[in-house]
């Protein structure tokens, strides 16, 4: 089975939970935002919309790639675009100087404050391998057309 693009199904009902808080201006137990994580997969794996917390069955391993992916910036909050609620990582998800030589062609965002790892969504791409080099996820223009979280 292949990687499929999806908002993971969980974290729709994990929203409305109160469970994730990409920005500070909260309010539960804490008011700080959650810290995110981006795991790269194998093209072999079958992350998609079923994913309902991070697990390491399928994601790459390599020189310089630490399991469970590296963290995810996320200075800017999420806000609203007419309808739609957007959030986009407010910088490129990097991974610096690795050797990933197995095809690899998705990345499961989740929440790493969770204790359970709670998944956001997938991510796929034209099938990769990099030896000896960064590999960088570039992230789109954070508008209702083209966030990278787009609830509607």
């Amino acid at each position: 089975m292949a990687n499929t693009q999806a908002m993971c199904s969980q974290f729709k009902v994990d929203i409305l939970n109160g469970l994730h808080a990409f920005g500070t201006s909260v309010v539960r137990g804490a008011t700080t935002k959650d810290a995110y994580k981006a795991a790269l997969y194998l093209a072999s794996a079958s992350r998609g919309a079923g994913d309902t917390v991070y697990n390491s069955t399928g994601e790459v391993s390599g020189t310089n790639y630490t399991a469970g992916g590296v963290s995810v910036t996320t200075g800017t909050a999420p806000s609203l675009s007419s309808t739609t609620a957007i959030f986009t990582p407010s910088a490129s998800i990097v991974y610096t100087t690795v050797t990933l030589s197995t095809a690899f062609d998705a990345v499961l965002i989740y929440n790493d404050t969770s204790s359970t790892k709670l998944a956001v969504s997938v991510h796929t791409f034209g099938s990769q391998t990099v030896t000896a080099g960064t590999f960088t996820i570039t992230m789109p223009t954070n508008d209702a057309s083209n966030a990278l979280i787009r609830i509607a």
